[in-house]
Order: C-alpha cells, then sequence, then structure tokens
C-alpha cells in the first residue's frame, strides 16, 4: 500500500515549447501588502500572488487594522484596494499574529510593529518556530522595541513597541533583505536617519519600493538608510512576475531534450536572478531581456533553450544572496553537469524552511550523485549520463522549494518518483504542476 502522503510524478514525456508566465514576485508581494498597511489611505495592488505564505501577510495586517479587498483574478492573481492604518497606527490585536510558514511575515512585522505602543504574539507552523530570530529581535530591542520571552532566538514571541523607537546605525551581520527591511520599517517610526550596513549586497526591493509610498531612502551598493519619523502614504504597486518560480521552469528547459521557452513579465531585479548567471556559467543557453518597469523594479523575459553540454562551475560566496532559494534546484541541474559544481559559503541554507543542505544531499544521494558539505561549502559531482532508479520516494521535509526541485527529477527524467508533502507547493506556486504540463507538447 502507497504511502497517502506521497505524490508520484510521471515524466512529461514530451520537450517544453512556448511562452508563459509565473505567479506574482512572493517577496515583493509581502512588501506590497504590508506597505499598503502601513500607508495612509487606500492603495491598488494587482499581480499579488495568491499562496499560503502572502496570505499569512494579509491575515496578520488585517488583525492589525488594515481592511484588505482584494480579489482572485483569472489569472489566479489578487488585486484590489488595502486601506492602511496610517497615522492612527495599528490596532491591539485580539488574538495571536500566526504566520503560518512564512519568515518574511514574522521577520517583517517586528519591524512594522517596534514604534507603536501595543502589545502582539507573533507566532508560527512548526518549521517557523524553529527558525532564528535573534538576528531580527537584536537589532530592534536597540531601538527600543521589546521582546518576550528574554533571550529567546525563536517563535513564539511577544513583542511590546516603542513609540520613542531611536534611529541606529546597524552592522548586520549576514546579508539578509528581511533582517533589512525589518530594520529600515521600524526606523520610518523613529526620529532621525536610521542605516543599515550589510557584508555582500541581498534583496533591494524595500529600498525600490519604500519611496513610491512616500518614504525617503537612499541606497548604495551595500548600505540603505531612511528618514524618520515619516507616515507611509498610498500607492499603486503592480507586482512582477516571481523568478524564483521562474527559475524551476528554466531548470526543467535545461534538463528536457529539445526544449525551448520564455518567462514573460518576470522581475529581473539583479539580486533576485543570480540562477541565471550560474547556468550561464554552466555553459547554459538562457538569456534575459528587460522589456519594462514596475515602479523601480525590472520586468522582462528569460528565455531558456535546452544545453546538452553543461559542466560544472563555482558560485563565490558573494554571488550566493542572490540565488539563495534557487540551490535546490540548480543542485539538481548541478547532478546533471559535467564535474564538479561549488557552491561558496551556504551556511543559511540551513536555516530556511528546513536544513536545505542537508535535505539536498540526502535526495541527491537517493539517486546516486555524491554531493557533500565542506565547511560551509556545497560539493556536487556531476553525472551527464544520470538513470534515476525504480520508484525513488524523496522527502520535501514540507519545504516548498525541495518539493518542486524532487518534482523536476521525475517531470525531467525517465522514471516516476515519489514526493512526500508535495502539497509544500501552496506556500509560493501552487499551479506548478499544471503549469509545467501545459509546456509540454
Amino acid at each position: 500500500m502507497e504511502d497517502t502522503d506521497v505524490t508520484w510524478i510521471e515524466p512529461l514525456g514530451a520537450p517544453l515549447h512556448g511562452s508563459t508566465r509565473v505567479p506574482g514576485d512572493k517577496s515583493i508581494s509581502h512588501r506590497a501588502v504590508l506597505f499598503s498597511a502601513m500607508a495612509e489611505g487606500t492603495s491598488r495592488v494587482s499581480g499579488v500572488l495568491d499562496s499560503q505564505d502572502v496570505r499569512s501577510t494579509i491575515k496578520c495586517v488585517q488583525l492589525l487594522g488594515a481592511k484588505v479587498n482584494l480579489e482572485k483574478q483569472v489569472d489566479g492573481s489578487l488585486s484590489g484596494g488595502i486601506t492602511g492604518w496610517g497615522d492612527r497606527g495599528p490596532e491591539q490585536p485580539d488574538q495571536e499574529l500566526n504566520c503560518g510558514n512564512s519568515g518574511t511575515t514574522a521577520r517583517l512585522l517586528m519591524g512594522v510593529l517596534a514604534p507603536w505602543d501595543i502589545r502582539a504574539t507573533i507566532t508560527g507552523d512548526a518549521s517557523l518556530c524553529r527558525r532564528p530570530m535573534r538576528r531580527i529581535t537584536a537589532p530592534l530591542m536597540k531601538m527600543g522595541a521589546h521582546f518576550e520571552p528574554a533571550g529567546q532566538e525563536t517563535l513564539p514571541l511577544v513583542e511590546e513597541g516603542n513609540r520613542h523607537l531611536k534611529a541606529i546605525e546597524y552592522d548586520a551581520p549576514m546579508a539578509s533583505a528581511q533582517l533589512k527591511t525589518a530594520i529600515l520599517l521600524a526606523g520610518l517610526g523613529a526620529a532621525g536617519t536610521t542605516t543599515v550596513n550589510e557584508p555582500s549586497a541581498s534583496r533591494n526591493h524595500t529600498e525600490l519600493m519604500l519611496p513610491e509610498y512616500g518614504a525617503t531612502t537612499t541606497a548604495g551598493n551595500l548600505t540603505a538608510s531612511v528618514e524618520g519619523p515619516t507616515t507611509l502614504q498610498a500607492s499603486e504597486v503592480t507586482v512582477p512576475g516571481d523568478p524564483s518560480s521562474a527559475a524551476f521552469l528554466v531548470c526543467a528547459a535545461m534538463l528536457i531534450p529539445g526544449s525551448e521557452i520564455q518567462i514573460e513579465q518576470v522581475s529581473l531585479n539583479t539580486a533576485r536572478v543570480g540562477f541565471v548567471r550560474t547556468l550561464e556559467r554552466m555553459g547554459a543557453e538562457v538569456s534575459v531581456s528587460s522589456t519594462g518597469l514596475s515602479g523601480k523594479e525590472p520586468y522582462g523575459t528569460i528565455s531558456a533553450l535546452y544545453t546538452a553540454d553543461l559542466h560544472g562551475c563555482e558560485v563565490p560566496a558573494d554571488k550566493i544572496a542572490s540565488e539563495v532559494d534557487e540551490i535546490p534546484v540548480l543542485s539538481l541541474v548541478a547532478a546533471r553537469a559535467k564535474g564538479i559544481t561549488v557552491f561558496r559559503q551556504v551556511s543559511e541554507l540551513k536555516v530556511k524552511e528546513t536544513n536545505r543542505l542537508a535535505a539536498v544531499i540526502e535526495g541527491l544521494a537517493q539517486i546516486g550523485v555524491d554531493a557533500w558539505e565542506d565547511g560551509d561549502d556545497l560539493f556536487i559531482e556531476g553525472q551527464p549520463d544520470l538513470v534515476i532508479p525504480d520508484d525513488v520516494v524523496f522527502d520535501s521535509k514540507k519545504d516548498h522549494r525541495l518539493a518542486m526541485t524532487w518534482a523536476l527529477a521525475g517531470l525531467c527524467g525517465k522514471k516516476r518518483v515519489g514526493v512526500k508533502n508535495f502539497d509544500s507547493v501552496k506556500v509560493s506556486f501552487p499551479a506548478f504542476l499544471a503549469q509545467i504540463a501545459g509546456l509540454s507538447r
């Protein structure tokens, strides 16, 4: 009797062809909802990703007093109006702020709430309650926010804000857009200039979007600042397609002979398309073409063509932040490339929805591919003639990126594979299987 938690993924059996779009960018969707909830007036947002993570953000801002009127569109996205709390500030919630599986929701909310005299419990599912939060609470405490229990590293946490928050200059110990954003959002309620300095570049969606809501920001290569106190003003935001979701379709095209696809209206933010540069270094025929701007966010088309002779490459540490979410699926491509691929300094993978570093090594071992960790580096020895054994069952660890990665092992191969808890794809790409099947003909 087969495990009822296992979804069996059959090979596609035909190349991928044609043009498609992917769901809205998850990072930008979170910010569009949060910033609109903070703003004075009614913002109009469109292209918002309808996923469990973004729904968690929507529910939390509603509990804090924002009025959210988003409706499902024909393409599956959410569009409509969000009326924020503006100058009056968020309301005291009458229940816990449950962030589900969404680290972005939890960490950014901490910054949102820091400048206000309210007391809120922030929690999440079992996975989120294992993820590190001290990196966020430590700088917010320097600014004057309070967290209980004192010294606790993980959720659930009770946050008590402070109307007299202090502006700070903070040297971040790691490149993290969530950390940076939490501090900057708190800085909107502090008198003076709040600055975050990073050791290497992280996603810059916050710095690009806040001025659209009337905030005064400055940003350099490794630094970002906001001026406070300030109240955000309603704006209009169109969310482009998510490059992290696009990466799975691009990598599928790399692995299925005869494939040629284009993914349109996807974010081409340089902090998000590092996976394209890595594929180029592996010899892949992949390219990007910018077609416009959504606010200050560039978008355009990613084109991908099956490439027979991929080779291993080295991804340096300073490039990891721009492709950290894509490393699992890039690892699957590396498993079919000639030679060894090295991802340098990938310890951040250990504190994602699960320990993705260990999970990638474990999953590749199941199909006979040697992969190992040395220090904080990931090594993968590729096999161009890789043959996947019969009826392999991968454990997604309830992690959406892993679920889609291991599904590709079946979709792009000649044998079916099983994926435990495949439903976790609902976190970011609910229609993943249907969309990739639509390109195969």
